[in-house]
């Protein structure tokens, strides 16, 4: 079972650094450590330079899960990338738990914000942060599979493409698969985006030469739809078919529960981050409960 969770991890693959290892196996027992190292061993291959991935990571009060995303990024089988996280001011051993991986693998840098500022500004701190040509993202308790820059960046590449999107299924809290398959349109355009947010956050990349820095008005809630209708404005979001994360669907959500409140949280999306008068900002947001709906209807799956 060991080797099955590192395999898992690691996604058999080599990678051509002796840090990937060690800091993929931290945390596995000795025999799964072993595993790993037999893996690194076994296999050889070059693994194309698609420059510098900048990843951002938003963190508050994620203390139970952040060591588990930190890892699933060491894992990835496509290493040139710098992982920024930034924190809100959390209030548990959040830090404590970063602090070794950040000893062992200089590519994981810590930031805190001075006071707490909401998801909205703390992405904003960390993309200022960015040296990377592509900009990534995954919040502090989901998880990318072991191919996931190295796919998205592939596909980005050979087509062209500024800004992109994959398929993801979700998990529950304490990580047992939920059977939910959420896909989404081959192309979202500015209208597609307005009408809906396509993107699961931890499905984006795109390109910084081409988009250029992003930031976004303070929204409480929605925050990175603000942030795709910006990027949006620049380029189409193009979907890469493939499922290349976990995204953690918690009891614990920002995202207020009854209908009419999920609703109308996307006001603010369109009135304060879009700055439309209210007729304009309701109309979108009225607008936001058919795509919303459609997605549902023909998107996502469930699988068992």
């Amino acid at each position: 079972m060991a080797a099955l969770s590192a395999e898992r991890y690691c996604g058999g693959e080599l990678h051509f650094d002796f840090i990937f290892i060690t800091t993929c196996c931290m945390g596995f027992d000795a025999h799964t450590a072993a595993y790993c190292i037999l893996l690194y061993s076994s296999k050889n291959f070059i693994m194309q330079d698609y420059g510098l991935v900048s990843i951002i990571t938003p963190t508050w009060a994620c203390a139970d899960f952040i060591a588990e995303t930190i890892k699933s990024i060491q894992c990835q089988t496509y290493q040139n990338w710098e992982l920024l996280i930034q924190d809100d001011c959390s209030k548990d051993n959040t830090l404590e738990v970063v602090k070794p991986f950040m000893a062992a693998d200089k590519r994981i840098k810590y930031e805190c914000n001075p006071e707490n500022s909401g998801a909205a500004i703390t992405r904003n701190n960390a993309l200022r942060r960015a040296k990377g040509r592509w900009i990534a993202f995954l919040d502090s308790d989901d998880l990318w599979l072991p191919e996931k820059l190295e796919h998205q960046l592939k596909f980005m590449v050979e087509n062209g493409y500024a800004f992109s999107y994959h398929e993801y299924t979700e998990m529950s809290e304490d990580g047992k698969d939920l059977g939910v398959y959420v896909s989404g349109i081959k192309k979202v355009s500015k209208l597609a985006m307005f009408m809906c947010c396509w993107p699961g956050c931890l499905a984006v990349m795109y390109d910084r030469e081409r988009i250029g820095l992003v930031q976004i008005k303070d929204v409480r809630k929605n925050n990175d739809t603000a942030l795709w209708l910006k990027v949006v404005r620049k380029a189409p979001c193009y979907l890469l078919k493939e499922n290349l994360a976990r995204y953690r669907r918690r009891k614990v959500s920002i995202t207020p529960k009854p209908l009419w409140k999920r609703i109308w949280a996307h006001y603010p999306l369109f009135h304060v981050a879009e700055e439309m008068n209210p007729l304009m900002a309701t109309f979108w947001t009225l607008m936001n409960v058919v795509g919303n709906g459609w997605k549902k209807m023909w998107y996502v799956k469930k699988y068992v």
